[in-house]
C-alpha cells in the first residue's frame, strides 16, 4: 500500500459521503493564504469527530488546538443552538484567522477562543469551574499531551468522551528507543492510560491506527468512567 492509494481512497470517500461546503473550503484556503501549517484534519476525519459529537449528544465541547478553525467549525456544527465550544490556541495570528473563519460560518456565538499556552488556559478553566465538558478534543502540541489529558479529566464528568489525535506517529510509539519527542510523549500518554487501567480506572480507552491523506497515524478515544 502507498500514500498515493491512501490519498485516492480519501478522495473517493469524500466525494461520496461529504458535501461540498463553502465555509469549510474557505477556512482551509484562508489558512493556507495566511501561512498556517497544513496540519488540519482531513474532511473524513473531521466528519468522524462531528458524528462522535452528535452521537454523544454533546452540548459542551473543549478543543485544544484551534489552528485555522476547520475542526472547530465541524465540532460547533454538532452542537445545539444553546451549546458552547471553548477552543484553545497558542498563536494569536492563528486565532485571528480562526475567528474570521468561524464568523463567516455563522458560529461566533457558540465559540470562545482562548489564546495562550494550552496548559495555562486549562488551569484557568479548572479554576473558573468551566467544566464539565461533554466532549474534549486534544490536538495541540504533542509533547504536552500527557499533561493536557490529566487536566482534561479535571474538566470532565462520567460519560465525557476525550479524543486525542496524532498518537501513533508513523508507528513510532511502539519503539521504546525512539528519540522523537512527540513519539515519546505519545508513548508516555499510552503508559499513563495503561497505569490508569490497572489503577484508578478513571477511563476506558482504545487507540485506532489510521491511514489516509495525512499518512500513517491514529487517535485515542477515552470514555471517562469516574
Amino acid at each position: 500500500m502507498s500514500q498515493e492509494r491512501w490519498d485516492a481512497v480519501d478522495e473517493f470517500v469524500e466525494a461520496q459521503l461529504i458535501d461540498e461546503d463553502p465555509a469549510l473550503q474557505a477556512a482551509l484556503e484562508d489558512s493556507e493564504r495566511a501561512g498556517l501549517p497544513a496540519i488540519a484534519l482531513t474532511p473524513s476525519q473531521a466528519k468522524l469527530l462531528h458524528l462522535i459529537a452528535r452521537v454523544h449528544g454533546a452540548r459542551s465541547i473543549l478543543e485544544l488546538g484551534t489552528l485555522g478553525g476547520y475542526s472547530t467549525i465541524w465540532l460547533a456544527r454538532a452542537l445545539p443552538a444553546d451549546g458552547r465550544l471553548v477552543t484553545l490556541e497558542l498563536n494569536p495570528d492563528y486565532a485571528r484567522v480562526a475567528a474570521a473563519n468561524i464568523d463567516r460560518a455563522g458560529l461566533a456565538g457558540l465559540i470562545n477562543i482562548k489564546i495562550g499556552p494550552a496548559i495555562e488556559s486549562l488551569r484557568e478553566l479548572v479554576a473558573e469551574g468551566a467544566g464539565p465538558f461533554d466532549l474534549i478534543f486534544i490536538d495541540a502540541d504533542k509533547e504536552g499531551t500527557p499533561a493536557y489529558f490529566e487536566h482534561a479529566l479535571e474538566l470532565s464528568r462520567p460519560g465525557t468522551v476525550i479524543v486525542t489525535d496524532n498518537v501513533v506517529r508513523d508507528g513510532a510509539i511502539a519503539d521504546p528507543d525512539s528519540q522523537d519527542p512527540r513519539a515519546r510523549a505519545m508513548r508516555a500518554f499510552h503508559e499513563l492510560l495503561g497505569a490508569d487501567r490497572t489503577g484508578a480506572r478513571r477511563v476506558s480507552a482504545t487507540t485506532i491506527q489510521t491511514v489516509g491523506a495525512k499518512g500513517y497515524d491514529g487517535f485515542t478515544l477515552a470514555l471517562v468512567e469516574r
